[in-house]
C-alpha cells in the first residue's frame, strides 16, 4: 500500500521530481529515463511506471533550461529505451505465453491479457503503435505480440513507428506547452489529465463490449 501511495506522489508530481533528479544526477538523468521507460515498455509486470506524464515533464522541463539536458539526445535515448524494451517484451511472451496471465494476479491480470488481446483483434498490427499511447495496453501489447507469434520483421516495423511517434510527440507537447503560465502552476492537474485522456479508449472499449453483450 505504502509503495502505492509513493508512486502515485511521484507520478502526480512529476515535475518537481524529476527536477530533483535532474539537480541531483545531471547527466546521468538521460540513463535515469532510459531505464524507466526501458522498463515501463520491457517487463509486463511494470505497467504502473510514468510514461505519458514522465515524458512530457522532460520536455517542459528542458524547454524552461538550466537542466543540462539536450531534448534532441534526450529524444533519441528514450526511442532506443521504447524499442529495445518492446522487443525484450515480445520475446518474453514468446518465451512464457499466456500462462503466466491468471485470474487471482494482482499485477498479471488476465483481464489485461484479455482487453489487450481484443486491443489486437480489432486493430491487428497497428495495435502495437496504436498502443503506446495507452497505458497498461502498451505494456502488455509487446507481449500479446509475442505470445501471438507476430512475425519479429513485422512487429518490428510496428515497434519502431510506434515507439518513435510516442516519444517525439509526448515530449515535443511537453516542450512546446510546458512553458505555458497555467501548464506550469497546474501541472498536477495536467497530469491527470494526461493520464485520463490515455485511459479513456480502453474504458470505452470496455463498456461498449458490456453494452454489446448485454444487447445480444
Amino acid at each position: 500500500m505504502e509503495l502505492i501511495k509513493t508512486i502515485i506522489d511521484f507520478i502526480l508530481h512529476i515535475d518537481k521530481n524529476l527536477a530533483l533528479i535532474i539537480n541531483e544526477y545531471q547527466g546521468y538523468t538521460y540513463l535515469i529515463l532510459f531505464a524507466i521507460i526501458f522498463a515501463e515498455t520491457g517487463f509486463v509486470v511494470t505497467p504502473f511506471l510514468p510514461g505519458d506524464s514522465l515524458l512530457f515533464a522532460a520536455g517542459a522541463l528542458i524547454a524552461v533550461g538550466n537542466t543540462g539536458l539536450n531534448i534532441f539526445i534526450l529524444g533519441l535515448i528514450l526511442i532506443a529505451a521504447a524499442f529495445t524494451g518492446n522487443t525484450v517484451n515480445y520475446e518474453l511472451g514468446k518465451f512464457f505465453g499466456i500462462k503466466i496471465f491468471k485470474p487471482e494476479n494482482k499485477v498479471l491480470k488476465l483481464e489485461y491479457y484479455n482487453q489487450t488481446h481484443a486491443f489486437f483483434e480489432k486493430h491487428g498490427g497497428n495495435a502495437v503503435i496504436l498502443s503506446r499511447f495507452v497505458p497498461i495496453i502498451r505494456t502488455i501489447a509487446p507481449f500479446v505480440a509475442g505470445v501471438s507469434r507476430m512475425p519479429f520483421l513485422r512487429y518490428t516495423l510496428y515497434n519502431i513507428i510506434g515507439g518513435a511517434s510516442w516519444i517525439i510527440l509526448l515530449l515535443s507537447a511537453g516542450y512546446f506547452l510546458g512553458t505555458i503560465p497555467f501548464f506550469k502552476t497546474h501541472f498536477s492537474l495536467v497530469t491527470l489529465a494526461i493520464i485520463f485522456v490515455s485511459i479513456l479508449p480502453p474504458i470505452y472499449a470496455a463498456v461498449k463490449g458490456k453494452m454489446t453483450k448485454q444487447g445480444a
